[in-house]
């Protein structure tokens, strides 16, 4: 009897696996991948196919049963679908659209070339097109972008019985039944109730008794701010309203764990100075990933050259005392380390709302005091080492240039996330980039500056 290995999420058997697949599809024998792939879960299934090439995928794909198949495709992260897609043939392609849901669709259209999109739009009937379409039109940071319109609202004058019923009638098609908004005749929101609420209630009883308040938020307000909101209260879903508070969609608490790793991923990439890769790293093509790298790399290197100039301006300086120059990168590390950790601590209480760009002055001040700690801790530290190894002045030199550049670098990392903030850009872009460059020359400024005024050359 043949022993099918499941892999159940270790990674060696998920590696193992893989390699076996890719075996298979080597020597074509796709028997014995239709056998083996069908027998995982489709989470399985998903890890599987992240890990496959281009054209493997797309092999191993048409051979999962069908709702295996759309399950798993639903599991993949928006770029690996679109390149999944232009793998399989047309009225594959078409077949999947159709079964994904509207808010769905829209993260996968935000991937597709737009001559791709549109003509997976005409493939749509009326309504599912209208639906789609309208999620479409709202800014590519709206929580109304990632909304799902399927949602099932329960007027506050219905009975209990009623409700039940009506329900019943919108399963198939509803995101949820699990959150039910309640709605006045103008569609505006009054409250929640939920499933088990509506079983545990007496038939004769009205809605608008037995509902509680519910969580709301404007369509065009940003997806990120939404999503930690929603994280923060613990709440299953929020109603999304427009600008005369009436319903027209709901978000539940997978789409903000979506929307949030999706964010996240963005500004992790940003922190280490490249672009978001948005589909697993063996799945990347290398030029994706150099392009990826490219552009900062770019950046920094020309931030570089500003770093050059202090250098050749106090080249006099340095040729004076040779010593001085061996302190160079370890003032630039120390500098730009502390503007970092500046910079994440904003960021991060930005993104919770414990700060917002109007605090920007007290900001300023605590990281100017909690620069001028470090600073004095690790000068004191500077002084007393370089100056048994060398002489006191040149430890004195490196003992106050500390001091100066953990509080400017503390300052500038502190501030600079709330001033993109305020101009409506990504805090997380200003974190290799900006700080780096610009403490690493100020940084040397002030490190020559203090070296000529206490050396006297």
């Amino acid at each position: 009897m043949k022993v099918i290995m499941a892999i159940r999420t270790p990674q060696q058997n998920l590696n193992q696996f893989v390699r076996k697949i890719q075996d298979h599809l080597n020597q074509d024998e796709y028997w014995e991948i239709e056998e083996e792939i069908n027998s995982l879960v489709p989470t399985e299934v998903v890890k599987v196919l992240s890990r496959l090439n281009h054209r493997h995928r797309a092999i191993v794909y048409r051979l999962l049963e069908k709702d295996v198949a759309l399950t798993a495709f639903e599991g993949l992260t928006p770029a690996l679908q679109s390149d999944l897609l232009d793998a399989l043939q047309e009225h594959e392609t078409t077949e999947l659209f159709l079964e994904m849901s509207p808010d769905q669709r829209v993260w996968l259209l935000d991937e597709l070339p737009a001559k791709v999109a549109s003509n997976l739009l005409l493939g749509l009937d009326v309504e599912e097109r209208d639906q789609t379409s309208t999620l479409l039109g709202y800014p590519d940071d709206a929580i109304g972008r990632r909304m799902s319109p399927r949602f099932v609202a329960l007027g506050a004058h219905r009975t209990v019985a009623e409700a039940r019923q009506y329900v019943e009638g919108e399963l198939a098609t509803a995101e949820t039944v699990y959150y039910l908004p309640v709605v006045d005749e103008g569609r505006r929101v009054l409250g929640e109730t939920t499933l088990r609420s509506l079983m545990r209630s007496d038939d004769a009883e009205v809605l608008k008794d037995i509902m509680r308040p519910t969580h709301t938020a404007h369509v065009r307000e940003s997806a990120e701010t939404v999503a930690r909101r929603m994280a923060r209260q613990g709440a299953f879903a929020t109603a999304i309203v427009d600008d005369e508070q009436r319903l027209v969609g709901i978000v539940t608490l997978d789409d903000a764990v979506r929307i949030l790793e999706y964010e996240e991923s963005q500004d992790v990439s940003r922190q280490g100075g490249v672009e978001a890769l948005r589909r697993p790293y063996l799945s990347t093509p290398v030029l994706r990933l150099v392009r990826s790298r490219i552009t900062w790399l770019l950046v920094l290197a020309l931030g570089g050259t500003l770093t050059v100039q202090v250098l050749s301006v106090f080249e006099d300086s340095l040729e004076q005392v040779t010593a001085l120059a061996l302190f160079v990168p370890l003032l630039i590390g120390i500098g730009g380390n502390t503007g970092n950790q500046a910079a994440t601590t904003v960021t991060r209480a930005l993104a919770l709302h414990d700060v917002e760009p109007r605090d920007v002055f007290r900001v300023l001040t605590r990281e100017l005091r909690t620069g001028f700690c470090l600073g004095l801790l690790l000068g004191a530290l500077g002084l007393v080492i370089t100056g048994l190894i060398f002489e006191f002045d040149v430890g004195l030199i490196i003992g106050l240039t500390l001091l100066a550049i953990c509080c400017v670098a503390a300052s500038v990392g502190g501030v600079m996330p709330l001033i993109a903030k305020k101009v409506k850009m990504d805090p997380a872009v200003f974190y290799n980039p900006f700080i780096s460059t610009f403490v690493d020359a100020t940084g040397l400024i002030i490190y020559f500056l203090i070296a000529r005024a206490i050396l006297g050359i």
